[in-house]
């Protein structure tokens, strides 16, 4: 492979959203899941719509509004739940494949770095939680350029930060919608379709199953 530097979204991709959840299932009842879908929805849709109508909320307040709404939506999920939701959430477990895949690109001598839409403080949480900081030459946030992917300006804080040019990159995220983003910026983008969703915006470039996936690819 003549790139040498990938890329991690880090909600969906690395960490899992819907953990959360996982941990209360019992407390959370049997729309538990339902709720965390709605919550991970409305996160995502209140980034597009502020960052198109020109503001910036950050990803934390976010996170808090979108977890209210799925509260008022599924009423039988017990608000008492919030603050156990939201700790989870700062220290979201992260996928069992994510922390060989980053140790083996690592010791091959790839670079490795982390553009997300959580805050600086969000995003160190998880992967301090996770303990794969030391897999990590960058953590990337948005909230420096204060608007949302799949905004222009968010994919250049890679090759700003990494000294290099679009096509030198390995982009990787679970989101449809974050892999067309990438790929408009000239990298490569790859798809790890963890939900087996069927493929939309065109034609993915790269499909993958999971992040070890990574470690055979070949891009030319």
């Amino acid at each position: 492979m003549s790139s040498s530097v990938f890329v991690f979204d880090a909600y969906g991709t690395l960490f899992d959203v819907h953990a959360c959840i996982a941990r209360y299932a019992a407390e959370a009842g049997p729309e538990g899941q339902r709720m965390s879908e709605i919550w991970r929805a409305k996160q995502l849709e209140y980034t597009w719509t502020l960052t198109l109508s020109g503001q910036y909320v950050d990803f934390w307040r976010l996170t808090e509004r979108a977890l209210d709404f799925a509260f008022a939506r599924v009423p039988s999920v017990s608000r008492e739940l919030k603050s156990k939701l939201l700790d989870a959430y700062f220290k979201l477990d992260a996928f069992p494949d994510a922390r060989d895949t980053l140790q083996k690109l690592k010791a091959r001598g790839d670079r490795t770095g982390i553009l997300s839409n959580g805050t600086p403080d969000m995003v160190k949480g998880a992967v301090d939680a996770a303990g794969i900081g030391g897999s990590l030459d960058a953590q990337l946030s948005v909230h420096s350029v204060r608007m949302y992917k799949p905004e222009p300006e968010v994919y250049a804080l890679v090759t700003t930060h990494f000294r290099c040019t679009p096509r030198d990159v390995v982009f990787v995220s679970s989101n449809r919608w974050d892999v067309m983003g990438a790929a408009t910026q000239g990298f490569s983008a790859v798809w790890v379709n963890r939900s087996k969703s069927p493929d939309e915006y065109g034609k993915a470039e790269t499909m993958l199953e999971s992040l070890s996936g990574l470690l055979d690819l070949r891009i030319d």
